[in-house]
Order: C-alpha cells, then structure tokens, then sequence
C-alpha cells in the first residue's frame, strides 16, 4: 500500500528522477509511519474493554508511533507539502486521533489530567483551522470526519466543565450540520440532528444556575478538592479501606443522554473524580511517567461506564473488577436504573422475590413480558437482582441504588461478614418535583452537589456567586458535624466506619445523610418513600434525625431565606 501510494505521490510530483533521495526517503518514512498508526489505532477496537492490565503495552506503543508522527510531519511540512501534497485536513486527522487516544487513557485510568490533554489537541485543531478546507472537497466521508471531531470535542469539554466552549462548539456544529445535509442530501441528517437535541437537554440538566454579577454563569465543578471532604479528625477511629473500582450504570428510561453518558452517570463519575492537574510539564505520554512525580494521593479511584449494558455485559465487567480488586480495597457499584417489580406474589422473601433495576434486553420488550404474563412463578431474567450481588460480597462492597425499587436491596443479607453499605434512593418523590426526572435524579444531585440539591428543593432555581460561596462553606462546616455524629454514635454498623476511612466514600456517606435529614425535614416530603434508606440501617436519632443537624439545616435555610419549607419541630412529627 505504502509503495503504490509513493508512486503515485512522486508521479504527481514531477519526474521520480528529478526527486531527491533524502526527500524521497522522508516520504517513505511518513507514509510507513501513517500506516502503522492507523494500523495501531484501529487495533484498539479489539482489546478488551475490562481488566486493567491487558492493554498497556498496546496503548503506549501506539501513542509511541503518534508522537513521532506528529513530530515528523512538524519537521518535514514543506517537503510533505510540495511532494507528498499533505493537506491540513490530514493533519487535523492525526491531531484528532491523539486526542482520542488521550480520552480513551482517561476512561481506561480515570486520571482527570489526560482529559485536559485531549482538550490541547482538540483545541489546536480549532484555532488553526485544519478542517477549514473540507467542506470544499466534495466528499461527504471528510465532512463526516470533521462532524465527528466536533461530537468528541463536545464530551471532553463537558466532562472538563468548560461549558462556555461547549456553547459555542454546538452552534459551530450546528452551522456544519446544516451546510452537510443541504450539499449532500444524507440519510444521516436525522442522526446529527438528535445528536445537537441531545447535548442541548445535557447543558440544561442542572436545575440551578449560578450567576456571577454581570449575570453570567458561573461553571461550578464538582470533583473532589483538596478541601471537599471532611478531614479525618484526631480521635476518630476509622477503617483503612480505600476505593479502588467503581461501576457506573446508567439504565434509565428517558433520562437524558449524550454520548452514552446519561446525567446520572455524568454526575456520579464526576463525584469519584478529583480535580484535574495539567500533567504537561511532567509527562511526555501516558503511563511513562516516573512513580515519584505522582503522588499517590492524586490516583481516582478506576471506573467502568456501563449505558445500558445486558446483565451479560454487567456481571463480566463486575467479575473483571471483583477479580482485580487489590487488598484492602473497595469496589462501589452505583445503579441508576429502572426500576423491575415482582410479577407475582411470593411466599419466601429471599433475595430473587423483591425484583431489582432493570438490565438491558437484545430481545423486543413486548415479547417478554407477554412471556411473564403467562407464567408468573419465574424471575425478571433482564433484571439485576439483590442475590446477583451476593456473591461479589466477598470483598468490601459499596452500593448505591438509585432508583423506582431501590428498597429491593434494603433485603440484604451480609452472608460473609465484610464491610457491605448500600445507600437507596426514595422510591417515589412528591408530584411537584416529579416532572424534574428527565433531567437526572434528585437523590443523585444530592451525592454529586448537594447545595445545588437543597436549593432545588427549596424552589430556587438562581443565585448569586456570592451567596453560593458563603452556603458551601456552611455545608462543609455540616459535613465537618456529620461526621462527628457518625464516628461518635455508639450504635451505627461497623461497615460505615469501616468505609469511611477513605475520602471518596466519607463526601458520600456525609451527603447521603444531609439527603435524607434535608428530605425528612421537608414540609412536602411526607411519605416514608419519600426518603432515602440504607443497609444497614442507620441509627435516626444519632444521624438523619439528629436536633444539632436538624438546627444546621434550618440554619442554612435562613441563609437563603427559604425556612418556609422546612418544618420547625421535626422531632415532634415523629
């Protein structure tokens, strides 16, 4: 392939004589070093998505081959130019793929820093125009091409919270979608179209806005900060647990989406991530860093994101993490999934009788519930049952469930006596706020920015930067009391303490019972499946239910001005 695509090149360029050897020799060496990246690129495709190990090697050969093509084609531009006509679309091209490379290193390590990476190189092509040109050649595939690289711009910079670039990367998009489908009259139009409806809804998920005094927004990023989670105080007996693996599942019906991330998934990645740092002044390409130039403390917990997976799909990918666990170590799984009822009545209550959150089908839904509706005595194949998760309870387990029958895995047996917590979302939320689902779950908002929570259920829907600041330094102050009241009670289940020696799950464990204190004392919060629950279940009085939080809460109320919506004297409800 190289050898035709020479000759053909030295043809165009004038006689093959007349060409030099040492510029001849330079066109041979891109042309190989092209064919091996893409060769390399498209061999990802075939390496395992799960395990962590597997697909080092390969990824850091194939960034090897990238970076001495990006640095070839910058030395030898001219001679590219005048004999192997390279044109800057193709340039783009080689930029587009190292920033993919760059984001699949971010899904495969969940190191924050590669993202900032991608964003450099999706960027550059920006500002320098290389896909200016395409829309003159006539051919669709290249327009395709540039289409695609805005979609993938599009993600990295929503997952960098650069929303002010994701603003104006849509209408350039929108723009290029309009001039493609009215010069080529595609089938594909359809396709593009829902892909712009898409990340329009995902931009206007939050239910708040935070405006500075000018009235513009302000990007709230909610990854861990240095001084997110509430420091361990002395006296404060802990477990050395730590996170290591997290699934994220994301089986909603109709919640919004884009680029099989829904806002649920979106928020609760996020919510396991610290802030990015610029590893550009200390690394040259992934995995090739020294050990002593990151800190241990920086690592993220390693993730898997599962839109809509088949149970198939979610067991092997929980075995892969389960398998590789290290020692010491906690796995987290987060459902956020439709909920799946029992069909029929049981006599035993054990774990297959409650149903669970739905799995995905391959098979036409209508058929299998006409199947079930002819025998009721069987089990919701496409469902992920509480049993399912038993035996993956042979390590330390951290669950949450956020869904219509979360309380299926209040039904939990500990059958092997390591730290297991599942955190259960209500299963129903008053009619006022019901029409809010679409845009992610408010018991999730709650674990990803739970100021931003509280001021939805409060019925704001803006705020100044101001204000906001002053009410997050309030909230850290109650996530410092939380937890004291939860390394102090005397009665709480040793797998909360055990968990909460690690940063990620302490935010959590403090937010869920902020969640749940805010949600009791709520004037219309007023059935049981209106709050949260957990296994094991929390002692009330010492925790969800505690005067000194219930004051803090309705402290922070006053702030806002909202005290309205809370009731004054919860206890006496009781």
């Amino acid at each position: 392939r190289t050898e035709f695509a020479l000759k053909e090149i030295m043809s165009s360029g004038g006689a093959e004589d007349d060409i030099p050897q040492a510029e001849r020799k330079t066109v041979t060496d891109f042309c190989y070093l092209l064919d091996k990246s893409k060769q390399l690129f498209n061999g990802l495709r075939d390496l395992p998505q799960y395990g962590q190990k597997q697909w080092q090697s390969y990824f850091g050969r194939t960034f090897d081959v990238y970076t001495k093509l990006w640095k070839f084609q910058q030395q030898h531009r001219q001679v590219l130019d005048n004999r192997y006509g390279l044109k800057r679309w193709q340039i783009g091209e080689i930029a587009s793929k190292i920033g993919q490379l760059y984001y699949h290193y971010y899904l495969r390590t969940s190191e924050t820093s590669y993202l900032n990476e991608a964003f450099s190189f999706y960027s550059a092509i920006r500002q320098r125009s290389y896909y200016s040109q395409v829309n003159k050649e006539d051919r669709p595939e290249l327009v395709v091409k540039k289409l695609r690289y805005y979609a993938r711009f599009i993600v990295v910079c929503l997952l960098l919270n650069k929303m002010d670039v994701v603003k104006d990367l849509v209408k350039e998009l929108s723009d290029e979608i309009e001039d493609y489908t009215h010069r080529f009259n595609t089938e594909d139009q359809v396709e593009w179209n829902l892909v712009l409806q898409e990340v329009a809804a995902f931009i206007e998920a939050d239910p708040v806005m935070v405006l500075n005094d000018d009235n513009t927004i302000v990007i709230t990023s909610n990854r861990l900060s240095e001084t997110g989670a509430p420091m361990l105080e002395q006296g404060m007996i802990v477990g050395q647990l730590a996170l290591a693996d997290a699934l994220i599942i994301g089986n909603c019906n109709n919640q919004v989406k884009f680029s099989e991330l829904t806002v649920d998934m979106f928020r609760m990645l996020q919510a396991l991530e610290r802030e990015p740092m610029n590893l550009a002044s200390q690394m040259n390409k992934p995995g090739m860093q020294e050990s002593t130039e990151k800190p241990a403390r920086r690592e993220n917990p390693h993730k898997y994101l599962l839109y809509k997976p088949t149970f198939s799909q979610l067991y092997t990918f929980l075995a892969a993490s389960f398998k590789e666990l290290p020692a010491n170590s906690v796995l987290l799984i987060y459902l956020s999934a439709t909920g799946v009822f029992p069909a029929g009545r049981s006599d035993s209550e054990g774990p297959y009788d409650f149903g669970g959150v739905l799995t995905n089908s391959n098979r036409d839904i209508i058929n299998g519930d006409a199947i079930h509706k002819r025998n009721q005595s069987y089990k919701e194949m496409h469902c992920l049952h509480p049993g399912d998760l038993y035996p993956f309870t042979r390590k330390p387990l951290f669950i949450i469930v956020d869904s219509s029958n979360s309380v299926a895995y209040k039904n939990f047996t500990n059958l092997f006596g390591q730290p297991l917590v599942c955190l259960l979302s209500p299963t129903a939320y008053p009619k006022a706020l019901q029409d809010q689902s679409q845009r992610g779950s408010l018991f999730t908002l709650f674990l990803n920015n739970p100021l931003m929570a509280f001021l939805f259920v409060s019925g704001l829907s803006s705020m100044r930067r101001g204000l906001w600041e002053k009410c997050q330094e309030y909230l850290r102050k109650i996530n410092r009391d939380i937890a004291q009241l939860l390394t102090h009670s005397r009665s709480i289940d040793q797998s909360f303490l055990q968990f909460f020696g690690d940063e990620f799950l302490r935010l959590l464990l403090t937010r869920f019972i902020f969640c749940s204190a805010t949600m009791r004392m709520h004037k219309i919060f007023r059935e049981t499946r209106n709050y949260p629950e957990s296994y094991p279940q929390l002692p009330r009085d010492e925790t969800v239910e505690n005067p000194h939080l219930q004051k803090h809460i309705l402290e922070l109320a006053s702030i806002l001005d909202v005290r309205n919506v809370f009731l004054e004297n919860t206890l006496d409800d009781y």
